[in-house]
């Protein structure tokens, strides 16, 4: 396992000193990985983190930290839930990779008795702005998950934290660190995919998102089940979508000037608020449309994000280059070469006089070879050396920041059944 962190680290060092100025222009978050920032072995050089929210998110950001915790001399202090179940699932799994840790049900004392370095925030979305405002003004560098927050204005109100504070505030967009998406882009700026003319995204699950509840009382249904309530969370699309608008917005370098935007519940109909089906367009200022659809009831196509130029295509899910011009398959070639021979006497043309444009049967390159990337992973390990260094790439907030109030913009588009703009108080 530790070969496998150090090869996706290496890749990014490797990208970063050889990279084109458009990449490194697009993603300086690169840096982390190509300066010799020291990482010290004695105490006094450990970066203290703790997480607050040990969900079911929370648990898995917390095993990628327990592997890279001893090659970025970096430690666990303490743990933070108000769920005591969720919070002794966490412990249990601190004390089998042998870390004892501090717990809390109040976030408030943990960061008046631990005053960490920094925290990981993988609590609900409607918790996120207090928890990183409380934490920006305590000092204290914030990792928090996407999307940053449940309304326009606490999203705002955690941008505007982090430029008052001079803290840290990185968003759990971890595609920014995925060497696919690092390698794809580079591409994609240095214009090989040519003139972009339309990017498109799904993402495609099948089954209700529903999950058991202690008791049948609504508070604890709500508590448990917070993504299907309105008031908590925006469903799809910030659960789902926001990472994929910001995936837009990187590869065209610029974010929407309106969108528009439906949804509604065809099958989970269960009492639920959110939407279990949505279709947005988002339009900018150059032409291109971002075309993007979600559901939760079929999962053939799964997810993915494609990337379409007059010169080719990317699809990053499935580390895929499409070239539009692609090399021509081996049969093809000896028809051709049997046709200028002389071979074929005569050319039958009594079938039918068009070809249906069905989808190229074509399957393309990989983007990268080696594909075993923890990328969830490498934006934490990003996040520890931004600590250590003092700072981070403004770029780096603007990607999540962007990504997550055109991500409720969205949903707006929805709600009213117009097309929505970014209103003048939201510009960054």
């Amino acid at each position: 396992m530790t070969n496998q962190y150090h090869t996706r680290r290496d890749f990014l060092k490797k990208m970063a000193r050889t990279g084109s100025v458009a990449t490194l222009a697009a993603s300086p978050w690169l840096n982390a990985f190509s300066e010799n920032i020291a990482i010290g072995k004695n105490p006094s050089d450990r970066v203290r983190l703790a997480v607050i929210g040990t969900g079911s998110r929370g648990k898995q950001l917390l095993r990628h930290l327990f592997r890279i915790a001893k090659t970025t001399n970096m430690e666990i202090c303490a743990l933070c839930d108000v769920y005591q179940p969720h919070l002794d699932m966490a412990i249990n799994m601190c004390n089998k990779n042998h870390l004892k840790v501090k717990s809390y049900l109040n976030y408030e004392d943990l960061i008046s008795k631990e005053k960490p370095d920094g925290v990981i925030i993988t609590t609900p979305l409607h918790q996120h702005a207090h928890l990183t405002i409380d934490c920006l003004k305590a000092g204290i560098h914030v990792f928090c998950e996407k999307a940053m927050a449940r309304t326009l204005e606490e999203t705002k109100a955690m941008y505007d934290a982090h430029r008052e504070t001079g803290r840290i505030l990185q968003v759990g967009h971890q595609r920014v660190f995925n060497p696919v998406y690092l390698e794809g882009m580079k591409r994609i700026h240095n214009g090989e995919l040519g003139q972009i003319g339309q990017i498109r995204a799904y993402w495609h699950r099948n089954n209700d998102w529903r999950r058991k509840v202690p008791d049948d009382t609504e508070k604890m249904e709500r508590f448990i089940n917070w993504r299907l309530y309105k008031k908590y969370s925006a469903g799809l699309l910030t659960e789902l979508m926001s990472h994929q608008i910001q995936v837009a917005n990187w590869a065209l370098q610029k974010t929407p000037v309106s969108v528009t935007g439906t949804g509604s519940i065809v099958f989970w109909k269960d009492g639920r608020e959110v939407e279990d089906n949505i279709a947005l367009i988002y339009s900018y200022d150059n032409g291109v449309q971002f075309i993007y659809d979600s559901m939760i009831s079929n999962k053939k196509y799964g997810l993915e994000e494609q990337v379409l130029g007059h010169k080719g295509t990317i699809e990053f899910e499935t580390n895929r280059y499409y070239s539009e011009t692609p090399p021509p398959a081996p049969g093809i070639l000896q028809l051709l070469n049997d046709i200028e021979s002389g071979f074929f006497e005569k050319v039958n043309i009594g079938g039918a006089s068009w070809i249906p444009e069905t989808a190229v049967k074509y399957q393309g390159e990989p983007i990268v070879e080696e594909t075993d990337f923890y990328d969830s992973a490498l934006q934490l390990e990003g996040f520890i050396q931004y600590i250590r260094k003092g700072q981070a790439p403004e770029k780096l907030i603007l990607e999540g920041y962007n990504a997550s109030i055109w991500t409720l913009l969205g949903e707006i588009a929805i709600d009213t059944g117009e097309k929505v703009t970014l209103p003048e108080e939201y510009k960054v």
